[in-house]
């Protein structure tokens, strides 16, 4: 919650906070983990097709720094095509709204995002659904991943050494 309400701080327009921040959370409580592991960052994603400047990110990403105890990667997804061939190997359509950014991102189960509403309520983006996220699939979501880099993902995530109960669909 105190990086919902961080990011919340930030008031951008479109915003959620996803990917393996939310799966870990989610897969160390259905294991009974007493403590969360630790996350390699916070993904904050947000979509504002005005400003698609890295320079804006970054800036963003250091209001946070120093709020919450893991590194933040702040994104905005208006600007993915920009950078995505140089930095993955091969090119991106422009995204159309976070929804869309959100439903291309590389699993099912990472496919999901929340946010808090103006009220405080938290608001959930999950394009295909929350299935695989609560019965704890990894499946390769074929709009932006190939098999290459999917299992690639697979072996340098370790989903099964951190999460046994895990099953990965091969491809």
């Amino acid at each position: 919650m105190s990086a919902l309400t961080a990011a919340q701080a930030l008031d951008l327009p479109d915003w959620c906070i996803g990917a393996g921040s939310v799966r870990n959370l989610v897969w160390d409580a259905l294991h009974g983990y007493a403590a969360p592991s630790r996350l390699s960052d916070l993904d904050l994603a947000w979509f504002d097709a005005s400003d698609v400047t890295r320079q804006r990110d970054a800036a963003l990403q250091a209001r946070l720094q120093p709020q919450v105890i893991a590194p933040w990667e702040v994104t905005n997804q208006a600007g993915v095509h920009v950078w995505f061939e140089s930095h993955f190997g091969h090119a991106v359509e422009p995204l159309q709204s976070l929804e869309d950014a959100v439903a291309s991102w590389p699993e099912y189960a990472t496919s999901v995002g929340v946010r808090l509403d103006a009220r405080g309520e938290l608001r959930i983006i999950a394009p295909h659904g929350l299935d695989d996220l609560f019965d704890m699939v990894v499946r390769r979501n074929p709009a932006r991943v190939d098999l290459a880099t999917y299992r690639r993902r697979v072996e340098t995530k370790r989903y099964l050494e951190r999460w046994p109960r895990v099953r990965v669909i091969p491809g």
